[in-house]
């Protein structure tokens, strides 16, 4: 038997991957474009975004529509931190949200929590031709 913490993730990705359709959409939309060819997506660790199901996921949602046959390139970002005390910027393992320089726990997240769409490659079709 399932946790419904483990059942519900994938509805997670899901919902996620249905508002970068929308998103990428508007954006083939408002540029006439008749094919979209790449997705980047940049998503940090702590998203609570997984990858792997995101790439299995966009697929099948964009079945029918100009992003269909679209290559998902994910980057993945690394956790920085800013320092409260010392104004120190720093990359940190994820498991351990402390400044690099002065070792305080008292840090604003900079990088590592952000999904994005970074970019969106476009086709014409009739260029292609």
């Amino acid at each position: 038997m399932k946790s419904a913490l483990h059942s519900t993730k994938p509805v997670h990705e899901l919902s996620i991957c249905q508002a970068v359709l929308r998103q990428v959409l508007a954006v083939a939309a408002e540029q006439s474009a008749r094919r979209i060819s790449m997705i980047t997506l940049h998503i940090g660790p702590l998203a609570g975004v997984e990858p792997d199901l995101v790439r299995l996921a966009f697929p099948l949602l964009a079945a029918g529509t100009t992003c269909e046959g679209a290559t998902i390139w994910i980057e993945t970002l690394p956790v920085q931190v800013r320092c409260r005390i010392c104004a120190t910027t720093s990359e940190v393992p994820l498991n351990r949200l402390l400044c690099a320089d002065c070792g305080t726990w008292q840090v604003d997240i900079v990088s590592g929590d952000q999904l994005l769409l970074a970019r969106v490659e476009l086709l014409d079709e009739t260029a292609e031709s």
